[in-house]
């Protein structure tokens, strides 16, 4: 059997849309509570949705650990996996773990309802039902970015592995035929490139249907 060494296991497309994802929530979440900067907060709010949006394409289409298919389990395995832990056990394979990738998905969810509700709520849709529920689902999915950046470092040295940079360089330990091929450089850069245009759009009221 081949010893572990270090492989790529995410690729560019994923890497970008985790980090954009971290700056647009937590720039959203900054400007919320100034009209001054309502323009950014909205630019924030709608570039977290279609980064969402790309990457449930992306969790179909892309490279092998991005794939939904790879970690998205049942109960019976997230409750195995769970119990490995409390064993000692290691997760089998370099891609996210059948827990860890639901809370992804729920995380995903809430950011999408966080966009919905905010468009109802600039366009008056029910009252201030719309704008109560934007604020609670917001801070809802405040309190599982929280729980999943501690879940990160709890199995980052459960597995004497830093899960933060491996999402940072791709590279993280496993056997040589567990690795990815292709990086997917130029998909990375036009969702860099889309991303930023987007943003501008939004910022500068270029998609007034949106914002007003």
């Amino acid at each position: 059997m081949s010893a572990k060494q270090t492989i790529l296991v995410w690729d560019i497309p994923t890497r970008v849309f985790h980090w954009l994802l971290v700056i647009c929530f937590a720039g959203a979440w900054l400007t919320s509570e100034s009209e001054r900067l309502q323009m950014i907060h909205y630019a924030f709010g709608y570039s977290a949705c279609a980064l969402v949006l790309f990457r449930l394409f992306w969790g179909i289409a892309g490279t092998r650990y991005a794939r939904f298919t790879q970690f998205l389990k049942g109960p019976a395995e997230m409750m195995k996996h769970a119990k490995g832990l409390l064993s000692g056990d290691q997760h089998s394979t370099p891609g996210h773990n059948p827990v860890g990738g639901i809370v992804m998905i729920g995380l995903m969810l809430l950011i999408l309802l966080i966009g919905l509700t905010g468009y109802f709520s600039v366009k008056e849709f029910l009252g201030d039902l719309m704008g109560e529920a934007h604020e609670t689902i917001a801070s809802l999915a405040l309190a599982v970015v929280v729980v999943h950046v501690a879940a990160a470092i709890i199995m980052s040295l459960l597995q004497k592995e830093n899960l933060v940079r491996s999402m940072v360089t791709g590279k993280k330990q496993g056997l040589p035929e567990e690795a990815i091929r292709f990086p997917q450089y130029l998909i990375g850069l036009l969702l860099v490139l889309g991303s930023i245009y987007y943003f501008y759009m939004i910022l500068t009221g270029a998609v007034p249907s949106l914002t007003q």
